[in-house]
């Protein structure tokens, strides 16, 4: 049976906004582009080149002209328990979010005979890094890790932190915003935008940063300048593809 979500824990008071129209449906879109990204990579020097399609960029620019363009809000207040429990099952399908995106991203994978969302194992080849991974449940598990591509600390200060307890907690637990990665790259970028952070694989710093402006854009976020110029840098070097 699908786990009842916990209450979120309570925060100051303070405006709300909730999701804007539309939102949820639109990450649900970005997803499926997205998946789809990640399976049509070409080989490349330093690591696996992706490529995007002329109107999934198209569709980029255009959100990414439409973001505002403002400065940092001040991180007082932030928690991420303000985004919910973690691993959150949102789509209600008995599996933690954790799971399903190892699920979603492993190759090869096993599961465990009692539990079919428990991921035991499996194979990542990593879009930050480029290099295959072998992932195995128990104390080296955190290789692998799961890691918000806007991280939840940059989105609590471009925004989030209006947004309803709900739709922190969507925002947390979308796929769109989700990717199993190499667990040490996945520290060395923290709360980082793509001014000061990008993936050191540089085939994938297009759909990474193609990623952060449609989940950006479906929850209302906004950037910073200096996050602006970084993603249209990256997104004009794009590789289009079909």
């Amino acid at each position: 049976m699908p786990r009842r979500p916990s209450a979120d824990r309570a925060r100051p008071p303070g405006p709300e906004r909730t999701l804007p129209h539309g939102a949820a449906l639109l990450a649900l879109a970005v997803l499926g582009v997205l998946v789809w990204i990640t399976a049509t990579h070409l080989a490349g020097p330093a690591g696996p080149v992706y490529g995007v399609s002329r109107p999934m960029l198209a569709a980029a620019r255009a959100d990414l002209a439409a973001l505002p363009v403002r400065g940092s809000a001040p991180g007082d207040g932030y928690d991420r328990d303000e985004f919910g429990p973690a691993w959150d099952d949102v789509d209600g399908n008995g599996c933690d979010t954790r799971n399903d995106v190892l699920a979603r991203d492993l190759t090869a994978t096993t599961v465990d005979a009692e539990d079919a969302c428990t991921v035991l194992s499996g194979t990542l080849v990593d879009p930050y890094g480029g290099a295959t991974i072998a992932f195995e449940r128990g104390p080296h598990s955190a290789l692998v890790q799961i890691d918000h591509v806007v991280a939840l600390n940059d989105a609590w200060r471009t925004g989030a932190q209006d947004l309803s307890a709900d739709a922190r907690r969507r925002l947390a637990n979308d796929p769109a915003n989700l990717l199993a990665v190499d667990g040490p790259l996945n520290q060395d970028k923290g709360a980082e935008d793509s001014a000061t952070w990008l993936p050191p694989n540089r085939g994938f710093r297009c759909a990474y940063v193609l990623r952060q402006v449609e989940v950006k854009a479906a929850y209302g976020l906004w950037v910073t300048p200096e996050e602006h110029d970084a993603m249209a840098h990256e997104l004009d070097g794009c590789r289009v593809v079909g």
